[in-house]
């Protein structure tokens, strides 16, 4: 069965671990990307297909996260941090779906 894990600064995370979720804290970019490339390359049983990571930490491993994006597993998702939001989670949303359809519909830009 596929985990669902979070990545991201301790205050962040932590409540993720209410639900269920695994939660991985990560206080810096060189951190959060090997936490990245391990829960990556988990394979079978208990696998990650779905990788939460905080907003702020995303801004910092694009480069990881864009060369992960063109696998089927995991899905990198980030969300807002304890922080707040930045906006990043929307843009890598519209950056997937330009992708998948060749165009932006979603803000018509």
């Amino acid at each position: 069965m596929y985990r669902i894990a979070v990545v991201g600064d301790r205050d962040s995370v932590y409540g993720f671990a209410a639900l269920g979720l695994s939660v991985f804290p990560a206080e810096d970019a060189g951190e959060g990307a090997r936490l990245l490339r391990r829960l990556s390359e988990q394979e079978g049983d208990g696998a990650y297909a779905v990788i939460y990571i905080t907003e702020a930490l995303a801004a910092q491993l694009e480069e990881e996260i864009d060369r992960l994006r063109e696998r089927r597993f995991p899905a990198v998702i980030p969300i807002p941090g304890v922080s707040g939001n930045t906006g990043a989670g929307m843009r890598a949303v519209k950056k997937s779906v330009e992708q998948a359809v060749g165009s932006d519909i979603i803000f018509n830009n």
